[in-house]
């Protein structure tokens, strides 16, 4: 029970990674901000399943790439909660393709939400945090942001971005004891990546020496960690997991 006590925001929690940290983070005794950008009715069932457990939850939705959406959200959340300890900055598209064929929009769709959307949710909650002078910005970048890859140009400029981000962000709000880390998922199988054919699937085991492609609770076990008490002398850093894809 390292986050005992925490009140916790997943943007993205109502399915697949972020799920999976919203679930680890109560289990660790965090109350939960389950955010969505489209399905509330999704979100909601998280909630409910993370109140099952004992732990405090609220549902809500939101667009995090609108700067208004965004502040009414944490509006929302700090209805029901005193304060905001722990963001995760989870919330993310993919609209792949290769370059030349690549449309304007598709790039800043993905942009808007994975990049710009951190922007805004870390702006919002920042306020709080500062006044504390305590809190955890946990940034979901990926493997593509260090290495690129083909095809996802506008997913890999995001998440690059995010590094970027998360090291400045580290600088600026460590005085006021926020720590600001980002956790990098390898190869994780959730409903973005289902499409994906089985024989490129094999392929990228063989390119990971662990040889297995990763799960949602090990990125889940990653932020814990950092969102904890243990992580407390560590930020501006990007903890890679991966199953040693990228070295």
């Amino acid at each position: 029970m390292r986050l005992e006590g925490k009140k916790a925001i997943v943007t993205g929690g109502n399915r697949g990674i972020g799920k999976a940290i919203a679930h680890r983070l109560a289990d660790e005794g965090a109350d939960v901000a389950v955010c969505a950008s489209r399905s509330l009715e999704s979100a909601e069932a998280v909630a409910e399943e993370i109140r099952a457990k004992g732990r405090e939850a609220v549902a809500v939705k939101g667009d995090v790439s609108n700067t208004e959406a965004v502040n009414a959200l944490v509006r929302t959340v700090l209805d029901s909660f005193p304060t905001v300890d722990i963001l995760v900055n989870n919330a993310g598209i993919n609209k792949d393709g290769l370059i030349m064929r690549m449309k304007e929009e598709d790039w800043d769709a993905v942009l808007d939400v994975n990049l710009k959307g951190a922007f805004l949710c870390t702006k919002a909650v920042s306020r709080t945090m500062m006044k504390a002078r305590a809190g955890r910005i946990i940034n979901l970048s990926s493997v593509v942001g260090l290495m690129g890859n083909a095809g996802q140009a506008n997913y890999s400029a995001s998440k690059a971005g995010l590094l970027g981000l998360t090291k400045s962000l580290a600088k600026e709000l460590a005085g006021r004891g926020i720590t600001v880390n980002a956790v990098c998922p390898g190869f994780i199988p959730t409903d973005m990546t289902e499409a994906m054919p089985e024989q490129a699937k094999e392929a990228l085991i063989d390119l990971i020496p662990l040889g297995r492609l990763g799960s949602t609770n090990d990125i889940a076990g990653a932020v814990a960690f950092l969102a904890s008490d243990d992580a407390a002398y560590i930020t501006g850093q990007a903890l890679v997991v991966d199953g040693g894809m990228v070295m």
